[in-house]
């Protein structure tokens, strides 16, 4: 997802993408790269099921004609699909009716000659509510979808930091409107704006 945008009312973010892909060579994508992990849990005889599929992996190669460097990036090419689409899937499932469309992938051909998926990104709403307070309820919502990710990527961070300042913004202009109406008390404890996240960056 591209890096560097600022949020601006009635837009729509891209979240995903990747840094560092894993495979070789590197990948051309309309999105930033980085590394993501779905964070599932591994089922008990995992690593089983991982040495069957190398090795059906390497069999078919070998059928392919395929030199025993070519199986290893077709490895390391199924690994890193499994991986965009985990991390793209958890922003889709997180930001409910504010994502945008389905996700994007930017794919590369691997030696096998089959395409694969190194990068995407997923379109959410980020414009502001109607109110202050639908505008912090949705902030809390963009950043969760932003953050769903077990390795939330940088242009991720970027978003949920946006989310973040917008849900500032908008308890500013609550406390704002309570003084004008004289309901201000001093007495009652004052919500901290939120502080902005950090950054990085995947599929």
């Amino acid at each position: 997802m591209p890096g560097g945008e600022s949020a601006r009312p009635d837009s729509a973010r891209p979240i995903g993408g990747q840094d560092d892909a894993k495979t070789s060579p590197p990948p051309i994508m309309g999105a930033d790269n980085d590394n993501d992990r779905d964070g599932s849990a591994r089922e008990v005889g995992s690593d089983d099921k991982s040495t069957r599929a190398a090795g059906e992996t390497e069999e078919a190669g070998e059928e392919q004609g395929l030199t025993e460097e070519e199986q290893k990036v077709v490895r390391e090419l199924e690994a890193r699909d499994r991986e965009v689409r985990a991390h793209e899937a958890a922003h889709m499932r997180a930001g409910g009716d504010l994502v945008r469309g389905s996700a994007s992938f930017s794919y590369q051909r691997g030696p096998d000659g089959q395409q694969y998926a190194v990068g995407g990104e997923v379109s959410i709403d980020t414009s502001a509510g109607s109110t202050p307070a639908e505008t912090i309820a949705k902030a809390q919502r963009i950043r969760a979808a932003a953050l769903a990710p077990a390795e939330p990527s940088s242009t991720d961070m970027q978003v949920a930091a946006e989310a973040s300042r917008m849900a500032a913004q908008a308890r500013a202009e609550q406390a704002a409107a309570s003084r004008e109406k004289g309901d201000d008390n001093p007495y009652q404890p004052r919500v901290r704006a939120e502080r902005g996240a950090l950054i990085d960056q995947y599929a």
